[in-house]
Formats: structure tokens, C-alpha cells, sequence
């Protein structure tokens, strides 16, 4: 049965939610102008990019909140987590290095499958209308890689400088995987107020339809500005 504090707790997801989708994403502004404008190797800028990126980047953070949902140890959400994490750092660093150029769009849009996707998994969706258990760790690299793929077109709209490019890249890496941590620290506290101040598989339930909804919200916002562009 529900308590008296389960409304605050979806409150602060929903408030989180909220925050996250209006935030920017990508590199713009004196972030863009300095990288376009920047030669050699500047470890701590990309490093902070990298970071500033994830913790702002919602659709990552949407899709990392589903893959830790119903994981019951923290060697469980390591193993995903390194998953989702090499998948990204192999399409980031070889998508920029290898100049693979993908419609920004439909690459986002791709992320945003991947939200629905986790989100429709834990609701049991699968096994309920397909008789069929997803593979979901292979699921989680393969969505890495787009979602790394995602990374590299944001640093591919920028004109950066040839030099010390490779050890930039290997920082902006690194940001990333620290955002990355820092997402996964709050997420996880979250889930424990979830779990602490709840005891209704309702409440799962309705949080995971909320994380699909903002999935099917992202790709059909991304489809739409394919469709007009």
C-alpha cells in the first residue's frame, strides 16, 4: 500500500524529469565557440564537457534509469552499466576519428526507442505480447553504441582542431563517464526512496509508463524536425 510520503517521492521524479528535459543538451554557446576556436590538447575542458554533457543529456539519463530499475545488486547495475559504457565510448571516439556521419536526428531518435524499449521491458511487455525474454544486456551495448554514435554528432557539428583531437576525445570520454557516475549516484538514491517509501509494484509500474512516455516524447519530437528539415 501506498504512504503518506509516496507523493513527494514522484514528485521529486517527476521534478527531476522535468529538469533534465529542459535542460541543454549538446555544446553550445561559449562552450561551441571555444572548442571551434581552440588548438592542441585541453584536457580539463573536454573532460568537463564530457561530464557537463551526460548529467544534461535526459534521453541518457532516461534510458540508464530504466536499465537500473528492477536490478537488484550493485554488481548487477556495474556489469550494465560497463555495458551501456563501452558501447558508447567505441561509436563516440570512432565516429568522430572516422568522420561517420549519421542524420543527427534519427540518431536521437534511435535513443529515444531505446527509453521505450527499456521502459516497455520492465513492464514485462516481452514476455506478455511476444512470449519472448529480451536479451538485455546485448540490448544495453547495442543501444550504447547509438547512444555514443549520439555523442559524436553532437562534436561532429563543431569545427574541432586536428590536434591533440585523439587525447580530447579520450577526455571528453572520460567526462562523460564521470556524468555518467554522477547520474547513476542520484539515480540510485532515488530508487532507494522509491523502494524505502513504497511497497506497491503500482508504483514501478506508473514510473516506468512515465519514462516511456518521455521516450515516444523524444522520438516523435526528433521524427518531427527530421520530417520539416
Amino acid at each position: 500500500m501506498l504512504n503518506y510520503r509516496t507523493p513527494a517521492v514522484l514528485a521529486g521524479l517527476l521534478l527531476f524529469l522535468i529538469a533534465a528535459g529542459v535542460s541543454a543538451h549538446g555544446v553550445s554557446g561559449a562552450d561551441a565557440r571555444f572548442l571551434n576556436d581552440a588548438e592542441g590538447f585541453h584536457f580539463v575542458v573536454y573532460l568537463y564537457l564530457g561530464a557537463k554533457h551526460m548529467v544534461t543529456g535526459y534521453d541518457h539519463i532516461l534510458f540508464l534509469f530504466g536499465v537500473i530499475f528492477y536490478l537488484s545488486n550493485l554488481r548487477t547495475v556495474a556489469l550494465y552499466v560497463s555495458l551501456f559504457a563501452l558501447g558508447h565510448s567505441i561509436t563516440l571516439i570512432a565516429g568522430v576519428l572516422m568522420d561517420l556521419h549519421v542524420n543527427v536526428y534519427i540518431i536521437d531518435a534511435i535513443i529515444g526507442v531505446s527509453v521505450i524499449y527499456k521502459a516497455f521491458d520492465n513492464l514485462g511487455g516481452f514476455e506478455r505480447l511476444f512470449g519472448v525474454k529480451a536479451n538485455n544486456r546485448s540490448a544495453v551495448f547495442i543501444f550504447g553504441l547509438f547512444h555514443g554514435l549520439g555523442l559524436a554528432t553532437k562534436l561532429q557539428e563543431l569545427q574541432l582542431s586536428e590536434q591533440g583531437l585523439f587525447a580530447n576525445l579520450l577526455s571528453f570520454n572520460l567526462g562523460v563517464e564521470i556524468g555518467q557516475l554522477l547520474a547513476l549516484m542520484y539515480l540510485l538514491l532515488l530508487l532507494k526512496l522509491i523502494q524505502r517509501f513504497t511497497s506497491t509494484t503500482m508504483v514501478g509500474i506508473s514510473i516506468n509508463f512515465l519514462i516511456m512516455t518521455g521516450g515516444f516524447a523524444l522520438t516523435a519530437y526528433q521524427l518531427s524536425l527530421y520530417f520539416s528539415s
